[in-house]
């Protein structure tokens, strides 16, 4: 797996740790892959006579690790469920894997607080459900991670939620959460029990993006996060826009090959986002043709669905 701007996590913290080691990075190592890091590793690959493009590859990693083997796609065994759900999940956080799991947004929006990888929040009464379920059924792991807080976020849960709102804003300063509360909910984010969770409330989601799939003779995973993104960030298809699809539809030969399901998912990109709220157009376009596509750079972060979030052309045994 190619590690590249946009990506956090232990990995990150080895290269850039090894980068402060040979002076190419200036500062500490932070586990967030940004353009700071991606400058160092440039660096680092002229001094080693490799082609400087911020990328650590194959040729990078061995420079840097003699002898350690390249990490691989942490995905790459998951659920296709989560696979789609983190590659959602990094677009609307601007986070990879796993810190895309425990984005937290402040009061930006009047919603109090959003947190995860679909930003569920207070306001809308979306993130109430999935702290319960973590607190009831996995009591230990939240006690450990909120101690004393423990009492407080419980009985939060439980209250009128304009008193939620209340709280949310009191530990916030100027839309974003202070510590520790930041600290504790990106612990509980970063947690297999809370991502499991995220996982099953995700679910109905990922059901209807399947139908979706079904109902446009789509078959691959590429094509199910296609729908499932549609599905988390707009909502539906509407007749409209299906008529509209299912014109394009008649010029594409449907062969079962990858060169037609490539086209049928880009016609269902492109008239999709032509459908958005004007001023998020050409956001809708980009985000959903990566996916059709396969590679693209949304909101400043390159994607590569087959190398990052091991989501391909193959078909989704899942549909079957």
């Amino acid at each position: 797996m190619n590690i590249r701007r946009g990506m956090s996590g232990d990995t990150v913290t080895s290269i850039q740790q090894r980068l402060v080691d040979t002076g190419a990075l200036k500062g500490r190592a932070d586990g967030d892959f940004g353009g700071g890091t991606e400058s160092a590793i440039k660096t680092f690959q002229k001094a080693a006579g490799l082609n400087p493009d911020g990328i650590v590859n194959a040729a990078t990693w061995e420079k840097m690790f003699p002898g350690r083997p390249m990490p691989e796609c942490q995905l790459a065994s998951a659920p296709l469920i989560q696979r789609c759900l983190a590659l959602t999940g990094s677009f609307e956080t601007g986070k990879q894997p796993p810190d895309c799991f425990c984005g937290v947004t402040g009061d930006f929006d009047g919603q109090g607080i959003s947190f995860g990888v679909l930003q569920w929040n207070i306001g809308q009464n979306s993130l109430q459900g999935l702290l319960k379920e973590a607190f009831d059924q996995h009591t230990a792991v939240c006690q450990g991670i909120f101690h004393e807080h423990f009492d407080t976020v419980r009985a939060m849960g439980e209250a009128p939620v304009n008193d939620q709102l209340e709280f949310a804003r009191s530990i916030q300063t100027r839309g974003v959460v202070q510590e520790p509360w930041m600290g504790m909910l990106k612990s509980l984010g970063r947690t297999p029990e809370f991502q499991d969770v995220q996982v099953q409330h995700a679910t109905k989601k990922y059901e209807t993006a399947k139908g979706l799939c079904k109902q446009y003779g789509l078959r691959s995973e590429r094509a199910t996060a296609l729908m499932f993104d549609i599905v988390t960030q707009n909502g539906s298809i509407n007749d409209i826009v299906k008529a509209q699809i299912f014109g394009d539809f008649k010029s594409i030969p449907d062969g079962g090959s990858p060169e037609s399901e490539v086209a049928r998912m880009r016609a269902v990109a492109n008239r999709r986002a032509a459908a958005a709220r004007a001023d998020f157009v050409d956001d809708v376009r980009t985000r959903k043709l990566t996916i059709a596509e396969g590679t693209g750079t949304v909101h400043g972060i390159f994607y590569d669905l087959e190398d990052m979030f091991a989501i391909t052309l193959k078909p989704n045994s899942d549909l079957n």
